[in-house]
């Protein structure tokens, strides 16, 4: 209860509303591969709702990262929500009328994607203006938690259930946790704090420019680029496995529809205790011992699916494993991000960010759908955890690189005068790329060792 006083009543709010959307896209991860393979069982096909839902992440989230920065972030995760809601009523009615294909699948798939995108930007975006700096792990603490819950733990095994029931149920209660949070966010009253960049800020920059500008900050920054592209890697490499998990805990491990969505939920349970108790780990030991240490453990844990996982019982458990450690990272990545991005570039560098991030997993989905077929549905979890652990110890030396105040920017040394954030320019410019003449002038360079200061 104290972390919960500590984030304040307005983060409370979006925590609810976050923890309402989040359970409709445990259902939707549940009940569309379900609704494909009552349409087909070729793996290539049911991969390719995975590679739908996240491909938004690898087309849209930098121009949609703009958008964040642009725009009122409360006012475009209403919108965002809304059209999501429409679709989802509009496809259950097309599985009630019998006229469910395959295609209504895969068109559904996107536009959902695409409301996560933005819903997922703004709400991160928003976070750092809403709570205090000192209580950010525990804010993140607590969004991961109920995203664990919701998406990864609730949602699935409430969609297999639904989807057991009626075809077309699962899609009828996504749209009303749609509506709901929508209900949340409205009752919330405007600030300040929502808006993103005023017009005198934007200037008359082009789409191409903002986007150029978030991605060159991204990946001159010493830290965020190692951290997105090992989540990048790790996001590919575990959804080779996951984009055909359906067949194979229907085939392998023997599991039926609902059993399928009670695996999906035991797989959960690491990630629920990793999201309460992973604000004090990332406190206590910071990122350059965990980021290496999570994507390891990541990687033996999809190489002891794919050798040892012969009983759903055994690989629910090594998904918790997984699970705990995805918490942990997503709690360490999350606070690091928010402490460093200044908050005019929150939206376009969150937007590369999670392009790198999300758009490996439609790549991976595609590559473990095609592995599977080729070699065995086992195959896919194999290639994926060894091509992960090679990745991690490639970036081992770049994580062995950086200093402790890099890697802890809210523990700054001595009292001097508080700097600028990294690229966040004093007298009302455009932010600079850390690294580049103008940043280096305005503020800390990021590879010395000053501590960069909190994004306001």
């Amino acid at each position: 209860m104290g972390r919960l006083r500590d984030v304040g009543a307005t983060f409370r709010a979006f925590l609810a509303a976050y923890s309402i959307q989040t359970l409709g896209e445990g259902i939707v991860l549940a009940a569309l591969p379900l609704l494909m393979t009552s349409l087909t069982e070729d793996p290539r096909l049911v991969s390719l709702v995975s590679l739908c839902l996240e491909l938004p992440w690898l087309l849209l989230a930098l121009p949609l990262g703009v958008i964040v920065d642009s725009v009122n972030r409360r006012r475009l995760i209403v919108a965002a929500q809304v059209a999501q809601a429409v679709c989802a009523a509009l496809v259950a009615l097309v599985v009630i009328s019998g006229h469910g294909r395959i295609e209504v699948v895969l068109l559904l798939a996107p536009v959902l994607g695409t409301g996560d995108i933005l819903f997922m930007g703004s709400s991160k975006a928003i976070i750092p203006r809403i709570v205090p700096g000192s209580a950010l792990e525990s804010a993140n603490g607590l969004n991961v938690t109920a995203e664990t819950i919701g998406r990864n733990f609730a949602g699935p095994a409430l969609g297999a259930l639904l989807f057991s029931l009626a075809h077309s149920a699962p899609l009828w209660v996504v749209a009303g946790t749609y509506a709901i949070s929508i209900g949340i966010v409205l009752a919330v009253r405007d600030r300040p704090e929502f808006e993103a960049r005023s017009r005198e800020e934007r200037g008359d920059v082009t789409i191409l420019a903002d986007v150029r500008e978030g991605a060159a900050w991204l990946f001159s920054h010493p830290v965020l680029r190692v951290v997105a592209l090992l989540a990048a890697a790790s996001n590919f490499c575990v959804f080779m496995g996951q984009s055909t998990l359906v067949l194979f805990a229907q085939r392998d491990l023997g599991v039926g529809d609902r059993g399928y969505g009670l695996l999906l939920a035991a797989m959960a349970l690491g990630g629920v205790v990793g999201g309460l108790v992973s604000s004090r780990i990332a406190r206590s030991r910071g990122p350059r011992t965990l980021i290496p240490l999570v994507a390891a453990a990541s990687a033996l844990s999809l190489i002891a699916i794919g050798t040892l996982g012969r009983t759903a019982l055994l690989v629910g458990l090594l998904f918790c494993v997984w699970s705990f450690g995805l918490s942990v990272w997503n709690v360490v990545a999350q606070s690091l991000s928010q402490r460093l991005i200044p908050s005019t570039l929150m939206g376009r560098v969150g937007g590369a960010s999670r392009m790198l991030a999300f758009g490996a997993l439609p790549l991976g989905a595609l590559a473990g759908g095609f592995v599977g077929d080729l070699w065995g549905l086992r195959a896919a979890w194999i290639v994926g955890g060894c091509l992960h652990l090679a990745i991690t110890l490639l970036a081992l030396p770049a994580v062995s690189r950086w200093t402790p105040d890099q890697a802890h920017p809210h523990r700054r040394r001595g009292r001097g005068p508080r700097p600028h954030p990294i690229g966040d320019v004093p007298d009302g410019r455009r932010p600079s790329p850390p690294g580049s003449p103008a940043a280096r002038s305005a503020c800390p360079s990021p590879t010395t060792s000053r501590s960069p200061a909190r994004p306001r």
